[in-house]
């Protein structure tokens, strides 16, 4: 595996499968964060956090997850799998490139089912991890949620139809942006901010790991077998011996406060959830500080 870098681009670590593109801050020192983003966004989500931490002391690595921004395959043959086990060997990968042991995570969205997935096969890895915007789903299980879940996660069933996934794939952007416009309370981001984000979304993977990643969780679709023994032992994980964050926002219009809650119970290392007032799904960008100084108490 091989680390370079670049005074004007993301710097890049190139994995068994991936060049993996990421965002470092902070000093080289022992106590390392991890911040992995979710869908629809990408890698400069966390830059308010970032900053926050590395003045804290916290150096921090952000990547571009499979399929996004300058992330790519190496190979055209390998199978696009938007499993969740296969971020997390991808996340496992890149700490390994750059020679990092041990380290917390924070993620939000895609990022927090990455975290509880490396709590489940890399414990002894983790300092901690934080989720942000998504509750623990014990054993990785997708189960149907009830009625109004389910009409909050309209989007998913959308893609898992041949039909609106033929319809996502004539204009991702304008999809994307759709969740941005309706997860969130009104106003919260302003064009440009969506124009810059959006060209991670121009990745030529994105398309298909978003639809391997939505349509996977209810119906068939093609895998990589090299995940599958990760994928048993999520599928054995029923409780996380890692001390954990889980931040959710009160106006979250995709996952919905009542689906986070009481969920103590699956926390053996202890586990504290914060919800954050007039705050919707991104809260990264909608309230970075907040997030930081959450994230902060948690991690020192």
């Amino acid at each position: 595996m091989s680390t370079r870098a670049s005074s004007t681009r993301p710097l890049t670590a190139t994995t068994e499968i991936l060049e993996v593109a990421f965002l470092r801050e902070g000093p080289k020192n022992d106590k390392v964060a991890l911040l992995l983003h979710g869908w629809p966004d990408d890698a400069t989500t966390w830059l308010g956090v970032a900053a926050r931490l590395s003045q804290a002391g916290i150096r921090t690595i952000a990547p571009w997850l499979r399929g996004s921004g300058p992330t790519r395959f190496l190979s055209p043959s390998t199978c696009r799998d938007g499993r969740i086990e296969a971020l997390a060997q991808d996340a496992l990968e890149l700490m390994d490139a750059l020679k990092i042991e041990r380290f917390s995570v924070v993620g939000h969205d895609w990022g927090a089912r990455i975290a509880y997935a490396l709590a489940a096969i890399a414990p002894k890895r983790l300092e901690t991890i934080a989720a942000l915007s998504l509750g623990y789903a014990p054993r990785g299980a997708f189960s149907v949620p009830p009625f109004e879940q389910s009409r909050a996660w309209w989007y998913q069933w959308f893609m898992s139809v041949d039909r609106g996934a033929e319809a996502v794939a004539k204009d991702p952007k304008g999809f994307a942006r759709l969740q941005w416009e309706t997860w969130s309370p009104p106003d919260w981001f302003d064009d440009a901010t969506f124009a810059t984000v959006a060209q991670s979304f121009e990745n030529p993977d994105w398309l298909a790991i978003t639809l391997s990643s939505y349509r996977g969780r209810w119906r068939d679709e093609p895998r990589d077998p090299r995940y599958d023994e990760l994928h048993d032992m999520i599928a054995r994980t029923d409780k996380i011996s890692i001390p954990t964050l889980m931040i959710q926002g009160a106006e979250d219009g995709t996952v919905l406060m009542r689906s986070t809650e009481d969920n103590d119970r699956y926390f053996l290392g202890g586990y504290r959830r914060i919800v954050l007032d007039g705050v919707g799904h991104f809260p990264t960008r909608e309230a970075p500080n907040a997030v930081a100084e959450a994230v902060l108490s948690h991690l020192l």
